[in-house]
């Protein structure tokens, strides 16, 4: 992450594809860059979303920070939207689905059931997170620490320095881009073609600038910024950048 951004790398491979994704290499597997911030491996038909921390307005409720209580439920909107349009055999939930051990028990009977509908047909699996240890409690889907596919290894939260084939979440990345007249700031994918984390996908979830210090030895190489746009995810080169 801090190779200088003259360095002697040759540009990651990537290309445009339908519905605005980005399609991407990662350890040589093609996988696509949702504008919804989801992840679709389409050889497994396999949907992955991170970091839905859902119930997190209930969760700043009870501390008196009064948000508009409906996360949760556009959250689940975009989802089942997601699952509508490509249809995957597989939901995979990376890990702080829920906001805390106890939001399960706070979610509604109405998004419960939206839960319930994007298990019906397909395998729901909870990948847990700091956040969410226990897994989803009485709602549905099976519970892992970790999941390959594809060669690729799921899980919540990177692990320190280079880990080839890794898909995580957990930091929930943000890039502030500079353009020819302004910067903008936009929830990213971020990847050096060798390992992979994704956004925060919950309405709620916020973000951490890609030039954090908690980025800092994840990548081999200046990486490249999937940078999310309103109908389209954007190939961002590093040196267009900048921190916060």
């Amino acid at each position: 992450m801090n190779a200088p951004l003259s360095a002697p790398f040759p540009p990651l491979p990537f290309r445009r594809g339908d519905e605005g994704r980005l399609h991407v290499a990662v350890l040589g597997a093609w996988v696509e860059l949702t504008p919804s911030g989801a992840l679709w491996l389409q050889a497994e038909r396999t949907l992955v979303c991170a970091d839905l921390h859902l119930e997190k307005g209930s969760a700043y409720a009870a501390r008196g920070q009064l948000l508009p209580p409906y996360d949760t439920r556009e959250t689940l909107r975009r989802l089942a939207a997601d699952a509508a349009l490509l249809a995957p055999a597989r939901i995979v939930l990376l890990g702080d689905t829920l906001h805390d051990v106890r939001a399960h028990g706070r979610i509604g009977d109405s998004d419960s059931e939206g839960l319930h509908a994007l298990a019906r047909g397909r395998v729901l699996t909870w990948v847990v997170g700091n956040h969410d240890p226990e897994g989803p409690g009485h709602l549905p889907g099976e519970t892992c620490a970790e999941l390959e596919i594809l060669g690729l290894i799921l899980r919540h939260e990177p692990l320190p320095g280079e880990a080839p084939g890794e898909v995580a979440g957990h930091l929930h990345p943000c890039a502030r881009v500079v353009g020819q007249s302004r910067s903008v700031r936009r929830r990213c994918f971020v990847t050096d073609g060798r390992r992979l984390v994704l956004p925060a996908y919950g309405a709620y979830a916020g973000g951490l600038s890609v030039r954090d210090a908690a980025f800092a030895g994840l990548f081999a190489r200046p990486p490249l910024v999937g940078a999310i746009g309103s109908a389209r995810v954007h190939a961002v080169g590093w040196e267009r950048v900048r921190g916060e």
